[in-house]
């Protein structure tokens, strides 16, 4: 664990748009608190943008804001059923802080995963915390 609480591990860096690799401990391990997986250091992400992590076999889309909040969303743009939700463009419609699918442009709330231009559609939303400057995902079952 403490590579995660600013050990002298270093993090490997993310391919912006692409799969992030899992942050390893010094033995190669996937960093895990309780079920909290490590995904990056919150500055491998550029602000107001996304990346796509690994996160108990699900692609996570982890997006950064300008004010370094970060939300934690299905990679999986559910109208095309292509995984790339983290290459979206994120904005603000109507105070709502939406990624668009790089596909068809729907916009998905990244505090719900509600499609805006279909209620009937949504994307699975995981929690996400920055601790020490590393952002961190909980899985959910795949149901």
């Amino acid at each position: 664990m403490n590579a995660a609480r600013g050990g002298s591990h270093s993090f490997p860096l993310l391919h912006i748009g692409g799969v992030a690799p899992q942050v390893t401990g010094w033995s190669g391990r996937v960093l895990q608190m309780g079920n909290w997986v490590a995904v990056c250091k919150l500055d491998d992400i550029v602000p107001n943008t996304g990346v796509c992590a690994m996160v108990c076999g699900q692609q996570v889309a982890v997006f950064r804001l300008d004010d370094d909040s970060v939300y934690a969303i299905s990679n999986q743009d559910p109208f095309s059923r292509a995984n790339v939700l983290s290459r979206g463009i994120v904005g603000d419609i109507k105070g709502e802080v939406v990624v668009a699918s790089p596909v068809y442009k729907q916009h998905f709330s990244l505090k719900s995963g509600q499609c805006l231009e279909d209620a009937a559609i949504s994307v699975r939303t995981f929690p996400v915390r920055l601790e020490a400057g590393v952002v961190w995902v909980e899985p959910q079952d795949n149901n």
